[in-house]
């Protein structure tokens, strides 16, 4: 008969076997949690509240008082959670009667558990007996989406605390494993957070192995798991040879070499992105055969067939199916405007305003004039014509955020430059520290460095300032796209019905903390004569200055754009974190506390960067299709990495220093004073950045307590030499990487990470749609420069400036094919992990103090967005709050599904 005792304020029933054994400490059921003996001090660096401490074995004193001479046997039961499909074909249903079948003849799923002791005769972990998975026969025709199977185990009171479990599947399918649970040991449940694909030994012979949600820095690994630990690393790493399978789970680096189709034309060749010869961070590894044509480009997966990225990286069923749905609307919504462009020539540029409106009001259908009897005769594919029929969209655009509150406000010079600090892309605006604003280019090739705008051109605008004076208060700011666009220029404009200036646009900070633009340069490269191309437009006095400004201001956009979707976006929050990923992977166990911190801030990203080569940034992709640079794309962002990436310069703070946004004050919450206060982007950001940095502080503190420890974690220096080495390879010998010797060095490179791959990319992305699904606000391709009295075209100009204008955004086919990717990465799939959630919430560590500290950082960002919101409702905050003013919600950490311009999730899922 089973005992009751008391644990921890728990009462819980003593198993019979320690009937009679003298009472059990708190103080010793925790030091044996550790491996320690009763009569064993307690290092420092151990003293950690564990989350039910666990053991076969309570202490020496209680199993001699327990087994006279030999151990004595008791059961233990897993709950196994698997994940089952939503949806399932026909190849689904026959393999799971297969598998049924299997498992009849004895073909199981097998797991056995590992002991973090070593067996004294063998030499070698001490393990349990296999246990099969009981009645899965039975339960394969259970509809949930969740099935919970069980297995049980015989074992000895001296087996010692469990530390892994292996799983061997030796049925035909694979299966989701999410979570095991064992019961039945006196210190309480042992978690194994699981959330991976197990194969089937025709596919993967090994076991699979998992850890318990213990962590431990690879000196502290108890001597059973030693082995385990460094054959889960092998395994995953690979040996960077053959072709990857879509089942595998290896890791492994590579350099962009797959954007371009050399076998279907040299207008489809692309450079190799990594190297000396261009710059750039690598990607994950595929391995696939070269093409025909060119032997260093490998070749490619075009959709729908799927990339190969690890398999645990891949989409969950429910975001695919997501992906799934987005692409077909998309499709649809570009499909329509396609056959209507086929019909008549007439028909590829908008004729008004009204028109562009009109795409959020009817279905596509019907708005271009494609009447029901015309739709159901049209050769299309049967989901298509579904699609339309349902519910899901009626081929009807949403009405993006920036028309429904103010069908105007893009017009207006202080939306213009509102959106500089609190939309899409708040990262481009600088301090202007140098009058006139100087090229870092070289002048034998691009001209004089010196900008055409002159104090004549903006002193009116300065409210009776001097251009020294408003220098010296930090009054002027500047959007700077010289440098990065010039280069390209020659080679975008000689495009059929692509243009572009290099770009810059000043702005004077009012009373009332909002900027106003006083002057844009347009700047085309030096003529063969030798003489510079630079234009300086001023705001407007007249009718025709007016549409003069507002074709200026949309080359202005089409340059932020361009640099925010290739650089501030793809790059720096996409690319560029890649590198960290792959080596955390390949240099950390599943069992290091730092890959517990990091795991749900890498979830989806390989998976969405992987599809960004299929469809986004290849040749002839959505990139080069709706963006002026066309097949220059890539290479303008591997400029940005190559002149001007820091990963030093990455986190916020030091950001907004770089940009002069701001300056250091010790007297301020941040340590920071922003120069202009009303900064959305900045002053929410720095609310996020701090609660981050406090929370991994804590953690790096809690398993780091000196420097010593940190120089000694072998797993710890080879993910980062990794990183920078091998990841950032073309970079690796700059001077400006961080060290990492401290705690301090550690947890500053880990906020940086996670603010890059949360709040960063959540500022640059989930706004895409609200500011620019309206595309006269900012549109990502120009067609037509800005008309000169002396140009040909300059009389059309005058006779119908909105034509010239509406000829000069992009097309309709342009306009939709582009609306439709801004719509999908822009939308929050119903799976999200927003910041401060994780799965297992309470059962991811078995470390109590972090578990404590992960829902103080939770109750912190919901903190957050409560300021944030009363922020956005206080008139003194103009740059978000007024008429016709969109609040600032791209910080605020929640969010529901769809297009929502909010939300924060864990990591880049988009």
């Amino acid at each position: 008969m089973a005992a009751i005792m008391k644990m921890d304020g728990q009462v819980t029933k003593r198993p019979s076997f320690l009937v009679g054994a003298p009472p059990v400490s708190i103080v010793e059921r925790r030091m044996v949690s550790f491996g320690l003996g009763t009569g064993s001090p307690l290092p420092a660096a151990r003293t950690r509240k564990c989350l039910r401490p666990t053991m076969a074995v309570v202490s020496d004193r209680v199993q001699r008082a327990a087994v006279a001479e030999k151990a004595v046997k008791f059961k233990v039961r897993a709950i196994v959670t698997i994940r089952k499909k939503n949806k399932e074909d026909l190849k689904d249903i026959i393999g799971k009667h297969i598998d049924a079948l299997y498992d009849r003849l004895g073909k199981n799923v097998l797991l056995q558990i590992v002991s973090t002791e070593i067996d004294q005769n063998t030499r070698s972990a001490k393990r349990s007996n296999e246990g099969a998975l009981k009645h899965w026969l039975k339960k394969s025709n259970v509809n949930a989406e969740k099935v919970e199977y069980t297995a049980e185990f015989e074992m000895t009171s001296d087996f010692g605390t469990p530390g892994a479990i292996t799983v061997m599947n030796q049925h035909q399918r694979e299966f989701f494993l999410e979570s095991i649970v064992l019961e039945g040991f006196i210190g309480g449940p042992v978690y194994f957070t699981c959330n991976s694909w197990v194969q089937s030994t025709t596919v993967h012979q090994e076991k699979r192995i998992f850890f318990t949600n213990k962590a431990y820095l690879p000196s502290e690994t108890p001597e059973g798991l030693k082995h385990l630990r460094e054959k889960e690393l092998k395994e995953i790493r690979g040996d960077g040879s053959g072709t990857r399978k879509l089942t595998d789970r290896i890791f492994d680096f590579d350099v962009y070499n797959d954007l371009g189709n050399p076998d279907q034309g040299r207008n489809m060749q692309r450079p190799t992105l990594g190297g000396e010869e261009i710059p750039y961070p690598r990607r994950c590894r595929t391995g696939r055969t070269p093409t025909d044509s060119d032997i260093s480009c490998e070749s490619r997966i075009e959709k729908p067939n799927p990339m190969y990225v690890p398999r645990d990286e891949a989409f969950e069923e429910m975001k695919r199916e997501m992906i799934k749905e987005w692409r077909l609307k998309g499709m649809l919504h570009s499909l329509i405007p396609s056959l209507k462009a086929s019909i008549s020539k007439d028909n590829h540029d908008f004729k008004g305003f009204l028109e562009i409106e009109g795409l959020y009001r009817e279905s596509l259908v019907r708005k271009f004039g494609l009447h029901d009897e015309i739709w159901k005769k049209l050769p299309l594919p049967k989901p298509v014509k579904k699609i339309e029929e349902s519910s899901l969209g009626h081929l009807r655009y949403d009405t993006p955020s920036i028309l429904s509150v103010d069908k105007f406000a893009w017009l207006r010079d202080d939306e213009f430059a509102r959106q500089t600090l609190a939309g899409v892309n708040p990262v481009g605006i600088e301090k202007l520290n140098v009058f006139p604003p100087v090229s870092k280019l070289d002048p034998e090739v691009y001209g004089p460095p010196e900008s055409a705008i002159r104090e004549e051109h903006i002193i009116g605008q300065l409210d009776g300032m001097s251009v020294q004076q408003a220098l010296q208060e930090n009054k002027l700011f500047m959007l700077d796209y010289h440098d990065i666009y010039m280069p390209f220029l020659d080679r975008i404009n000689s495009q059929d019905g692509r243009k572009a200036y290099a770009t810059r646009t000043l702005f004077f900070l009012t009373p009332l903390g909002t900027l106003k633009p006083i002057a844009i340069e347009l700047s085309l490269p030096p003529t063969l004569s030798g003489s510079s191309s630079k234009r300086v437009l001023t705001p407007a006095s007249d009718a025709t200055s007016h549409w003069l400004w507002q074709l200026a201001k949309a080359h202005v956009c089409s340059n932020d754009a361009g640099a925010h979707q290739l650089v501030n976006h793809w790059l720096r929050t996409h690319a560029c974190v890649e590198p960290f990923i792959l080596a955390a992977h390949r240099q950390l166990s599943a069992m290091h506390p730092i890959m517990k911190l990091l795991h749900p801030h890498m979830r989806y990203t390989l998976e969405i960067n992987a599809m960004a080569r299929q469809v986004l940034i290849n040749a002839g992709g959505v990139i080069e299709s709706c963006f002026t640079p066309g097949p220059y794309c890539v290479e303008i962002s591997a400029m940005a990495y190559d002149k001007a990436w820091r990963f030093d310069q990455e986190g916020l703070p030091a950001d907004l220093l770089r940009r002069g946004m701001a300056v250091e004050d010790p007297s301020q919450p941040h340590g920071l004073r922003l120069l202009i206060e009303d900064y959305p982007y900045a002053a929410d950001g720095l609310l996020i950045w701090s609660a981050i940095e406090t929370w991994v502080n804590e953690y790096v503190s809690y398993y780091y307590p000196d420097a010593a420890t940190v120089q000694a974690d072998a797993e710890l220096q080879s993910w980062y030499a990794e990183s920078v080495h091998v990841g950032h390879r073309d970079k690796r010998r700059e001077k400006w990487w961080p060290t990492l010797n401290t705690p301090a060095d550690l947890a500053s490179i880990l906020t940086i990470l996670i603010w890059l791959a949360s709040a960063q990319h959540a500022a640059l992305n989930f706004g895409q749609y609200p500011y620019s699904g309206y595309v006269p606000n900012r549109p990502p391709l120009m067609r037509r420069l800005v008309p000169r009295e002396v140009d040909p075209e300059y009389r059309n100009f005058v006779q119908s400036p909105e034509n010239y204008f509406l000829t000069s955004i992009p097309s309709v086919l342009q306009a939709t094919k582009f609306m439709a990717v801004v719509d999908t990465l822009s939308t929050h799939s119903p799976d999200e992990e927003y910041l401060g959630q994780r799965p297992h919430q309470s059962t991811w560590s078995a470390d109590l103090d972090m578990i404590e500290a992960y829902y103080k950082f939770a109750a912190e960002i919901q903190k957050i967005e409560r300021v944030i919101q009363h922020r956005n409702s206080d008139p003194n905050l103009r740059n978000r709050c007024g008429a016709g003013v969109l609040p600032y919600e791209l910080m605020t950490p929640s969010s529901e599904s769809g297009v929502t311009g909010r939300g924060i999730p864990n990591s880049v899922t988009i």
